[in-house]
């Protein structure tokens, strides 16, 4: 059987310039969203199937690695379905295992509770530019807080750190299904329907307002009822204005609350935000995750040219678990399209020490060397990052190398020359 050089499909390799990238946002991730009081936690990457497959996790449950059943537990013979090789998963997102962790330990924990978990997720997903199957996830959720002050601290906090990174001119764009709702109904739509119309709505963006229209004509639903309802999204997004429009034309097919909290929640974080972003009343953010029950947002940068993130509120996912529901909201950064955009920028980190190669001649007797090594280990002492390494024979593809890793100072010692 060969051995096999290359990774699993959509499993990256990570090179070492990446990983300063990656361990650098990371610790702004880490430094700023400890600032505004969230603890971090660590759940495992394995958790019960019945969890993952609890019709909560939208089309990601489609996407789940299973684990078969191990030892004698594992009979492939009486085995009659799926069901009866597996009983574990890896975790397709931060949120369910988070959300199990709260059930587990809410007696131990504050109200409210603010979570910070950063962990890697998998999905047997089709890889793309920015997606992988195996990938970094970092969220900020809040339990135990009903007001909106729950999604005004997740923005802020999310902008504030992608301000920190260096990113500009971004968006978030922000929703509410209640208002998602409260449009289906007004349109005619069969109630039981909500979802298909949801995730017809959802292609907007690749498919445009005509293209739903006739997909959604196409499932059934009745031309008048798919007219009227397309009608409340013509020149409605984008302002407070829209949401005005569509709150007047919705009449009492809208609790005045859901407008309002959308109204309150953009005109705070408008009013304190520290970063370069806007915030966006988006009327066709549909969010594809089974458990929102609420607010939702999203991150739009417009050099990736899609969503960098998101989430929202889920105040009936805990109650799944413990029979009790508890207030919950969460926000996610897209890490790996984050880092991807860096990359693509050749970003430098800010405020990084020089980097220096000692480059030794392979001859260099040992008294010599160690007077290199102790001039090196002063060198770190002052803040500098120095690598010792013996000199290759093709001197200038090695520099090359260093310099591509960020090595801007080299230093070669010879043997016959250098004295110490």
């Amino acid at each position: 059987m060969a051995l096999v050089k290359k990774p699993v499909t959509g499993m990256k390799e990570i090179m070492p310039r990446e990983m300063e990238i990656r361990a650098y946002v990371q610790g702004i991730i880490r430094e700023t969203y400890s600032s505004f009081g969230f603890t971090p936690i660590e759940t495992p990457c394995l958790e019960d199937i019945n969890n993952l497959c609890s019709k909560q996790g939208g089309e990601n449950e489609k996407l789940i690695f299973k684990v078969l059943k191990r030892g004698e537990k594992l009979n492939l013979e009486t085995a009659k379905s799926e069901a009866d090789l597996t009983d574990m998963g890896l975790r397709y997102d931060l949120t369910v295992p988070l959300v199990r962790f709260y059930s587990n330990n809410a007696n131990d924990l504050p109200v409210p509770f603010k979570a910070l978990q950063m962990g890697n997720v998998w999905r047997a997903d089709r890889p793309q530019r920015g997606r992988y199957r195996q990938f970094m996830q970092c969220d900020i959720d809040i339990f135990g807080e009903s007001s909106n002050m729950a999604e005004i601290e997740l923005i802020l906090a999310t902008t504030t750190t992608l301000g920190k990174i260096g990113f500009k001119n971004f968006e978030i764009r922000i929703n509410d299904r209640r208002l998602l709702k409260a449009m289906s109904d007004y349109a005619g739509f069969d109630p039981d329907k909500f979802d298909n119309v949801c995730i017809i709505l959802d292609k907007l963006d690749k498919i445009g307002l005509d293209g739903v229209k006739a997909e959604l004509v196409s499932e059934g639903f009745e031309a008048a009822s798919v007219d009227k309802y397309c009608a409340l999204f013509d020149g409605t997004e984008g302002s407070l204005e829209g949401l005005s429009k569509i709150r007047a034309t919705l009449g009492d097919s809208l609790d005045e609350a859901v407008s309002t909290n959308l109204s309150e929640i953009i005109s705070s974080v408008e009013s304190v935000k520290e970063a370069d972003f806007k915030m966006v009343f988006d009327p066709t953010l549909v969010r594809g995750m089974g458990y929102y029950t609420g607010t939702i947002f999203e991150i739009a940068i417009p050099e990736f040219g899609g969503s960098c993130g998101g989430g929202g509120r889920y105040d009936k996912m805990v109650g799944n678990f413990t029979g009790t529901d508890v207030p919950a909201c969460g926000f996610s950064i897209g890490f790996e399209r984050i880092v991807l955009l860096l990359l693509e920028s050749n970003f430098r980190i800010p405020g990084k020490g020089e980097k220096a190669a000692y480059l030794v001649d392979k001859d260099m007797p040992k008294e010599l060397f160690a007077k290199i090594l102790k001039e090196a280990m002063e060198e770190r002492k002052a803040g500098k990052t120095v690598l010792v390494s013996k000199m290759n024979k093709n001197k200038k593809f090695q520099k090359e190398k260093l310099s591509a890793e960020g090595y801007t100072e080299f230093k070669e010692f010879y043997a016959d020359s250098y004295k110490g």
